[in-house]
């Protein structure tokens, strides 16, 4: 018996990872930031606690820079932007108000 069931001899076809799933670290660029993140919610007892989201943004900012994963923008990843960061739509918002108020608004 092969341990193939029904005996076909199909050629299994690799599929690339879904969003959301991360290359490993292999170099340890970010095994600080994790360990930091992972004792937070230690601390917390696995509560969605904002110093321990400051922690994971922290962890996720260290990957993108690192190319371990794709820059996507914090709303996207449920996580507050940075201070003075904006957004298109609030840029674009903005630039309509200043063209029919002027400038200082």
């Amino acid at each position: 018996m092969s341990g193939n069931p029904g005996n076909s001899l199909r050629a299994l076809s690799p599929t690339p990872p879904e969003r959301g799933s991360f290359p490993l670290d292999h170099d340890n660029e970010c095994v600080t930031q994790m360990q930091k993140y992972l004792n937070c919610m230690k601390l917390v007892g696995n509560e969605n606690a904002p110093n321990c989201r400051l922690l994971a943004k922290e962890y996720l900012r260290c990957r993108m820079d690192h190319k371990l994963m794709d820059r996507d923008d914090w709303n996207h990843l449920g996580l507050p932007r940075d201070i003075g960061e904006k957004d298109d739509k609030t840029t674009a918002a903005e630039h309509k108000d200043e063209r029919y108020f002027g400038e200082g608004k």
